[in-house]
């Protein structure tokens, strides 16, 4: 599996550069106080959201905090969503041939 390591500030420039049917490997990274842990998930971008998070002490647009999210197709068949910010990158992958 190649990779274009094409890496962008997060919000609406992925969405240009990743739009659904596109094979993507998202890597999210989370600082914690003594270390940091990263996550990989590799699948096929469905759709790009912007969802309220739902907490009450978020303030926004319409007394909301709207985050970026992805929802992905795993080559398993389940799906997936994730906030996109400021600890994800996304790599696009090559297509697999049929």
């Amino acid at each position: 599996m190649g990779t274009d390591s094409t890496q962008m500030a997060t919000g609406t420039v992925y969405e240009a550069a990743f739009p659904p049917g596109t094979p993507v490997r998202v890597s999210e990274t989370t600082i914690r106080r003594d270390k940091s842990i990263e996550t990989q998930v590799i699948g096929v971008v469905q759709a790009w959201e912007d969802m309220p998070t739902g907490s009450w002490f978020a303030r926004g647009k319409q007394n909301r905090l709207w985050l970026k999210r992805l929802r992905l197709r795993k080559a398993d068949g389940e799906t997936t969503v994730l906030v996109v910010d400021d600890g994800t990158s996304i790599a696009q992958l090559e297509a697999a041939s049929e």
